[in-house]
């Protein structure tokens, strides 16, 4: 059965991704003042933030935005201003999520922020090179610069032989 909030716009389908006009007005605010108000906005700022929050969870494009969201330009266009880091190295974004979530966690009775990091064997082990720069995503060729010094010229690659 298909869920459907109410915006200021109108209404539009409830996805997983989304947060709780409670919440969202907890930071409203802050997203409302990134950009200069020129013009009143033809959409729902709450739908917006919601939109984004779809792209991060589905890793889809943002051409692909479901279509009751605004226009992909409009949420995108939000995007870039939220994602800019400020004098601390920090996005607007980052910082609105970094809320959310310890206030939830917080409200389900655990600590602000997450106390353990669990960091599987690949990772640790490739932690030293890749910074390095040499790592080449495992074609054993390490010690040389040349990218492209493994093909043979010439030759057909293998799964064609």
């Amino acid at each position: 059965m298909e869920t459907i909030t109410k915006t200021k716009t109108g209404s539009r389908r409830k996805y997983p991704s989304d947060i709780t006009r409670e919440q969202f007005g907890r930071i409203e605010a802050e997203l409302a003042g990134a950009r200069k108000e020129t013009r009143p906005r033809s959409y729902d700022l709450y739908d917006v933030f919601c939109a984004v929050l779809y792209v991060l969870r589905e890793g889809c494009r943002w051409r692909s935005l479901p279509h009751d969201f605004p226009k992909w330009q409009n949420v995108y266009y939000h995007f870039q201003i939220w994602k800019e880091p400020d004098g601390s190295g920090e996005s607007l974004l980052g910082r609105m999520l970094r809320r959310l979530v310890g206030e939830q966690r917080v409200k389900d009775g655990r600590a602000k922020q997450t106390s353990m990091v669990i960091a599987d064997a690949r990772s640790v082990k490739n932690a030293d090179t890749s910074e390095e720069g040499d790592y080449d995503a495992g074609k054993k060729n390490l010690g040389d610069k040349d990218p492209h010094s493994h093909r043979h010229r010439g030759a057909a690659p293998r799964h064609l032989r």
